[in-house]
Formats: C-alpha cells, structure tokens, sequence
C-alpha cells in the first residue's frame, strides 16, 4: 500500500479568508517503509503572510517573492499524491487548503480539473485516530512525540517536510509498527538516508533488563500437538533436526 504522510503550512488559518499555501511537505511509505521518495515545495501565495502565521513557521514574504506559484508547480504535486493514502494530522486544515488551490486553478488554467483530494485519495486523520487512542489527553504533534518517544528536537518551528517526517514516526507507533528506514535498497548507506531528510536511530539495550517469560506444561504439550501435526502431514519436521543440532552442540561443548 502507498501512502503519502503530508504537511502544509499557510499565510494564516482560513482559505475561505483569501488565505493560501506556501509550503507542502510529505513523505513516501510503501507497506509502511519509508521509501525514500519526498515531494517538497514552497510557494508564493499572492498575498501577505500574518505576522501570527510567521510566528508558527517562521517562513517571511521576502523569502517568498522568488518562489513558483501554485499553478506552476500543481501537476507535479498532484501525480505525487495522487491513488494514495494521504495520512495527515488534523487533516481537515491541509485537505481544505490544497482543494481551495485547485478550486483557484480553474480560474487560471480552466479545465480539465485537479481534486477534490477525496475524490482520488484516501485520507487518513492522525489526529482523529489520536484521539480515539487517547481520549482525554493532549494529541498535538509535539504531544504525541513526546508519548511515543519520537525524536522531536529539531523542531524549533512548524517546518512541512520535517513535520511530514516526525509524523510518518509518530503513526508508524501509534498503529503498531517500526519506522523501518529500508529506503527500499538495502545498500543504501546511512549517510545517504540521512542526507535525504531521514534520521535513523539505533536504540541500545543493556543485558538482562528483558524479562524471559518460560512456557507452562499446558503451552509445552500444545506446542508438541503442532509438531506432532506437521509430522503427519510434512513426513518430518524442521524443528526436530534444529533441535537435534541444538543439544548437538551442548554435546560437543567441553
């Protein structure tokens, strides 16, 4: 399954206010590894940035005068996203930007017509899926970092690619599963995963803080049924001569 884990940030809170994109960040998972494959683009929005909206992201109008408009770059965009699931922190906020850009694009280009988002993605609300996991509490982005033990600490200000990053962290751990930074080549280095934008990070472990849970008589006699099973339908069994090896090996040592 292909899923795209997206960011935005605006000129302030609400399109319907005349308010714009000016940064789309997201990131590629494929079978929930990230691939590698980012889409990344700022934005001059043809307007003024609010001052409060600075604030968040620190992104001025000066550095925006020389960037594209949303025309020029909307194709590409849009065959990044396009079939995926779009998983997104309050996803209302991007979805409702992203469709007022395409709706603004009929007036510049006419038809055929980008959007509406829903229409050709799935959308996945981390937000949503955060509370239902966690009624009652805090499920900001930085909250949910600090709950699922995410590396957070470049985040001084609201950036959308490195936000897209954390959050593809944040929803790999909250539906169960290991950020696996394979970017879909195993002889990719760690250097070149880290020069993409991805962090990868190694956790230690001292000895003897797991605990080693043995099984009962009732597992232990289930657990010989099986075998007995797979002998009958196989006409052997691979754990038998792995555990032949095994207490071979006891047998031998001095």
């Amino acid at each position: 399954m292909r899923q795209i884990v997206l960011d935005t940030e605006t000129t302030g809170i609400d399109p319907r206010e005349g308010h714009r994109l000016i940064e789309i960040g997201a990131v590629e998972l494929v079978n929930r590894r990230l691939t590698g494959n980012t889409y990344h683009q700022y934005i001059n929005p043809q307007r003024e940035v609010e001052a409060e909206a600075i604030g968040v992201h620190g992104i001025t109008n000066e550095f925006l005068i020389d960037k594209p408009v949303f025309a020029e770059v909307a194709d590409a965009f849009w065959e990044f996203i396009r079939g995926a699931e779009l998983v997104i922190h309050n996803a209302a906020f991007d979805v409702g930007f992203i469709d007022n850009e395409f709706t603004l694009l009929l007036g510049v280009r006419g038809e055929p017509r980008l959007g509406p988002v829903a229409e050709h993605c799935r959308i996945l609300d981390t937000l949503q899926l955060a509370r239902e996991r966690h009624p009652g509490q805090r499920n900001s982005l930085d909250a949910l970092c600090k709950r699922y033990e995410i590396d957070n600490g470049r985040r001084v200000l609201h950036g959308a690619l490195l936000d897209a990053e954390i959050l593809a962290d944040v929803y790999l751990a909250m539906t169960g599963g290991q950020t696996a930074l394979s970017l879909d080549a195993e002889e990719r280095s760690d250097n070149q995963a880290m020069a993409s934008g991805l962090s990868i990070r190694r956790m230690s472990l001292a000895a003897g803080t797991l605990r080693v849970l043995r099984p009962g008589q009732a597992e232990l006699a289930a657990h010989q049924a099986k075998l007995e099973q797979i002998r009958q339908a196989a006409g052997s069994c691979q754990w038998d001569m792995l555990a032949s090896q095994h207490h071979g090996s006891h047998d031998a040592a001095p």
